[in-house]
């Protein structure tokens, strides 16, 4: 492949190898340090060698991507604060009430109870500490918030964030970890002492701006929707987006528009370019003008809170306009390669981040695949040569991120096509209108006419986005599609884009390879499909239980509402690629093949006389002596699952103790599975 003979992308793989393998495998600072400087001396001594003799050797390029694979393992060692002696966890005792003193970084998204922040620990007790943790302030009649850089003191307990406790759910853990999040705090506002603090930060200053222009926009009027998506759009904050309305979004295939990202910075910086076109004329007017598009939109990244998103758009835009400003020569996968490069060595963990992986790789496809789509036919007239290209655009950048969607959203979005044909083309218009109300509100010189003209404009792009989310048939959710599944589909995208480019024989069976990989991958996935396993599931104050046999699932409730569950049977469906189910109320006795469960529910009946069984399983709080009845059947393990309450669980947890009998609660251990 000649895309792979340019140095920075073999460096940028070499790093991102090295950033994979820091982060699977858990390496002190001082192996890092060792393995680093022993691959830079080898380095050197290769490049020495290499000098003098005629005949070119392996060894210098050899040791030059291996000391690139250990700069990504040093730094994701040297990023990660739980390395250093000053983190909060080297201090933390735990199950144990602690002073603590934060300051306010990042403001997230409410849920119906409580009110969300991250914050920077400054100090635990007497000890001065640093990391960061997760606050839940629950929310009450007093609707008060907590500002960027506000500082506060509170005493209460760090608690270990919960692992998922059914098959197939979201691990906000390890998602919270790779943000280095590693505990939370639950209070409420009144547990909260506020500390003054003349301290600000950049992100205190950019939160500052942020509530100047919103409190300048709220005198003309805009619905809360409106204002919502202005945020989004401008200011790079979505907290405030309704669910219904991000619901829309995501169903329409355009929830991109919501997050600032390539998108809006190419259009900001093409807007840039023609308006600052007269600089590039004078003297040194170049090197001017690129350093004023760098200023600004570094300074718009900074307002925009420098989110993953955007933080990664301006990267990538930043070398771009580098490299065409200062007449470079570029190339854009060398330019991909470098912001990628720049933004990893920086912030290891965007690699993991979902959102910077479907930047990159719908950008990659657009560069790579929209130019042979869109020589299949070329209009003349010129409108539907704008339209063509639109659709070529989308068509591209749908199939670059398709595959990886699939496996982290198990959706797809039937008619993403034509939301995008039509808000795409008006993207610009309403980003250069938005940033013109800004500056004019700002200004105190914004009009009403204008405020009520740009309110419009979005309130006509979110009823068309909301009719074309609510087209439910061209929805298609719960998709299953693991890890095997994406790669054998960018293989297949891959092999096609040969095809396209040399229609050779070659070409054509590389496309069979790839759909031979694709069905091995679907092969390979429904040979590893359960075919006896038994679930009880987490639920609060219901049960929910799932016996697979044969591939064919039976979903059991002890409710006639399946609404109630739907999360946690659409997470296990899809994550098991289950196709068939139905529905069953729950038994008081299932036969495993050799295995035996009986169900005790609330009436607190059972037969004695019948078996002993494998399993016992409390729900719905039975009145029951447990002692008797371990007496009588002679359980081997007892489940208690959510439906029970926690002091009846507490009680028969010390019981099973006592007895030496293995406990399992499904509030605190998760779902529990019974194969067989």
């Amino acid at each position: 492949m000649k895309i792979l003979n340019f140095t920075i992308i073999k460096l940028t793989l070499c790093l991102i190898t090295g950033i994979t393998i820091g982060y699977s495998y858990n390496f002190s600072v001082n192996l890092s340090l060792y393995l680093i400087i022993v691959l830079l001396s080898l380095l050197t001594v290769s490049y020495g060698f290499s000098k003098k003799q005629i005949v070119k050797t392996i060894w210098f390029g050899l040791f030059s991507y291996l000391s690139m694979i250990s700069i990504g393992i040093l730094a994701v060692v040297l990023h990660n604060p739980c390395n250093f002696n000053n983190h909060y966890t080297k201090k933390l005792q735990l199950d144990s009430t602690s002073t603590i003193t934060f300051r306010v970084q990042e403001v997230l998204k409410s849920n119906t109870y409580y009110d969300k922040y991250i914050v920077n620990l400054l100090k635990l007790d007497s000890n001065q500490v640093s990391g960061k943790t997760l606050i839940n302030i629950r929310k009450d009649s007093i609707d008060k918030k907590l500002n960027i850089d506000d500082v506060y003191i509170t005493k209460t307990e760090l608690q270990t964030i919960p692992s998922p406790l059914n098959p197939g759910q979201f691990n906000y853990k390890a998602y919270l970890k790779r943000k280095y999040i590693y505990h939370q705090i639950t209070l409420s506002d009144t547990e909260l002492l506020k500390v003054k603090s003349k301290k600000k930060t950049v992100l205190g200053y950019a939160d500052t701006v942020r509530n100047y222009i919103n409190t300048k926009l709220g005198a003309y009027h805009f619905k809360p929707d409106e204002l919502a998506i202005i945020n989004a759009l401008f200011l790079g904050q979505r907290q405030d987006i309704s669910n219904e309305i991000y619901t829309n979004y995501a169903n329409a295939g355009v929830i991109h528009i919501l997050a600032v990202s390539g998108l809006h910075i190419g259009i900001i910086l093409m807007i840039l370019n023609i308006i600052f076109k007269p600089i590039g004329h004078l003297k040194h007017g170049k090197i001017y003008k690129t350093a004023l598009l760098l200023i600004i939109l570094w300074n718009f990244a900074i307002i925009a809170g420098l989110s993953a998103s955007v933080t990664r758009a301006v990267t990538m835009f930043s070398v771009l306009a580098i490299a065409v400003n200062l007449k470079r020569p570029t190339n854009i996968y060398n330019t991909l390669a470098l912001s990628i490069f720049i933004l990893l060595l920086f912030k290891p963990m965007f690699l993991f981040d979902v959102g910077f992986q479907l930047s990159y790789l719908a950008v990659l496809a657009i560069v790579t695949i929209d130019p042979l789509l869109y020589k299949l036919w070329t209009p003349k007239n010129k409108i539907l040569n704008f339209y063509w290209h639109t659709f070529t655009v989308t068509i591209a950048a749908q199939l670059g991120v398709i595959p990886i969607s699939l496996y982290y959203f198990h959706q797809f979005p039937g008619l993403f096509f034509i939301s995008n044909l039509v808000i795409i083309p008006f993207l610009g218009f309403i980003l250069g209108f938005g940033i013109l109300i800004i500056i004019l509100a700002s200004l105190g010189f914004l009009t009403s006419f204008l405020a009520t003209s740009f309110a419009y404009s979005i309130s006509l792009i979110n009823k068309f986005i909301e009719w074309i989310a609510k087209q439910e048939t061209f929805i298609f959710k719960d998709l299953p599609f693991n890890l095997w599944q994406v790669l054998a589909s960018y293989t297949l995208i891959i092999t096609l884009v040969f095809l396209l480019k040399k229609r050779t024989l070659n070409s054509f069976k590389l496309v069979l390879s790839g759909i031979i990989a694709l069905q091995i991958a679907y092969i390979y996935t429904s040979y590893h499909k359960p075919n006896r396993e038994f679930i009880i599931f987490h639920n609060s104050r219901h049960s929910l239980l799932a016996n697979t046999y044969n591939h064919k699932t039976t979903f059991s409730t002890d409710v006639d509402s399946i609404p109630l569950f739907q999360n946690s049977i659409a997470d296990y469906k899809v994550s098991k690629q289950i196709n068939t189910s139905k529905r069953d109320s729950i038994a008081s006795i299932y036969l495993l093949d050799k295995k035996k469960l009986l169900v005790v529910d609330s009436l607190g009946v059972y037969n004695i006389k019948l078996f002993e069984p494998d399993f016992l399983l409390l729900r719905q709080s039975p009145k029951i002596n447990l002692n008797r009845l371990i007496d009588s059947i002679k359980p081997k393990t007892i489940i208690a699952d959510g439906s029970n309450y926690k002091s009846y669980v507490q009680h028969w947890k010390t019981i099973a103790l006592k007895r030496k009998l293995p406990f399992h609660y499904t509030g605190e251990k998760g779902a529990f599975i019974i194969r067989y």
